[in-house]
């Protein structure tokens, strides 16, 4: 019989070890010594409408100061200052039409976002300036996140869904050249692109793209010819959201149901499941991995945050603060790894902001 009053002191990360004679050879949870979950760091308010879109730019240094762009259902993008926790501007120019979609090119002057207006916007922010420089019109009304990867200086491939119900469409920026429209084949029957992701394994490599489809699959596309390397079906329903490590040629994607799947790439270019992890409620509405490459965030229906471990997808933490439905996470690029933050966009208006496995 366990004698509860040798507990009284001892401090635990909620975890107390059997000695060594016990057969059970498992660790004794202690509900009532258990760490309660972290608060945020800090929280932003004032966006006035559910926070779809988020994107850090951090990675200046020194005197440059750190920022969050954060993208809402009310059309407006706010660049909030990370040093004092206020909006430094609020963009408008999606006809105030969701945004769903940020990113920066070459630093925090330059940002490209996406809306539910059908457009994507390049942004000039130098030298206090708001002005929209360019747009692409996609004819795309889905909520399919465009992707954006740089191949060479001042060159970026932008790959977004297409007009045409199941195409991906790959643009260079800045000329807005196309490079080629992805179609899969007739009969194919894999619905709307849900997610997309552009990536280059080692330097010289050709870029490719991996698609989640509404059908549940995952397909790698080779850009040069337009075909389809391979395809894997992860998913019993939509794929809401992937991301891909290029350096273990490993991803993981989400969906609408409770299963998280992590997928590998091998030397022949064929997509294999790894492993599946089953998650407590169903919904993944946005998956990130760190850049370090050593964690790995998911924005949940059910409101809350987890974490894992990359290698070997260990659940780490489950955040609990919002009160509606989250639907983006973002990783900070600070250069320092103290510094580096996880922020957190909600339906309830929020965005949270966590210090979290800063050494990990």
């Amino acid at each position: 019989m366990l004698d509860h009053s040798k507990l009284r002191g001892i401090t635990s990360k909620g975890l107390l070890p059997c000695p060594p004679c016990c057969p059970c050879r498992f660790a004794l949870p202690v509900a009532w010594m258990a760490q309660p979950p972290p608060d945020p760091h800090f929280v932003l308010r004032g966006t006035g409408a559910a926070v779809h879109a988020l994107h850090f730019s951090c990675g200046g240094g020194e005197p440059d100061i750190p920022v969050l762009f954060s993208g809402s259902e009310n059309g407006f993008i706010h660049v909030w200052n990370l040093k004092t926790h206020r909006v430094d501007a609020a963009l408008d120019g999606h006809g105030r039409k969701s945004v769903c979609g940020l990113k920066t090119m070459d630093g925090k002057e330059r940002l490209l976002s996406q809306g539910r207006d059908q457009r994507i916007c390049l942004w000039d922010l130098a030298e206090g300036r708001t002005s929209v420089t360019d747009s692409v019109f996609t004819e795309n009304v889905g909520f399919c996140r465009c992707s954006l990867l740089k191949v060479a200086e001042g060159r970026w491939l932008m790959a977004t869904a297409a007009k045409a119900l199941e195409e991906v469409q790959v643009l260079e920026l800045p000329s807005k050249t196309s490079v080629c429209t992805l179609k899969p084949e007739v009969g194919a029957k894999l619905g709307m692109p849900m997610c997309l992701k552009l990536w280059q394994g080692s330097c010289g490599s050709q870029p490719s793209l991996l698609a989640g489809y509404e059908d549940g699959s995952v397909l790698l596309w080779n850009l040069s010819t337009g075909k389809v390397l391979s395809q894997l079906i992860c998913h019993q329903e939509p794929v809401m959201s992937l991301d891909f490590d290029s350096e273990k040629a490993k991803g993981i994607s989400g969906s609408s149901e409770k299963v998280l799947s992590i997928w590998s790439l091998n030397e022949q270019q064929n997509l294999q499941v790894q492993k599946t992890h089953r998650l407590v409620n169903a919904g993944i509405s946005d998956i990130t991995i760190r850049p370090d490459k050593k964690i790995l965030a998911t924005a949940g229906w059910d409101h809350r945050i987890r974490i894992f471990g990359w290698k070997k997808l260990k659940p780490l933490a489950v955040l609990d603060y919002h009160t509606a439905t989250v639907h983006s996470v973002s990783f900070s690029d600070h250069k320092s790894p103290s510094d580096r933050l996880l922020a957190a966009g909600a339906k309830d208006h929020r965005i949270s902001i966590w210090s979290i496995y800063t050494q990990t």
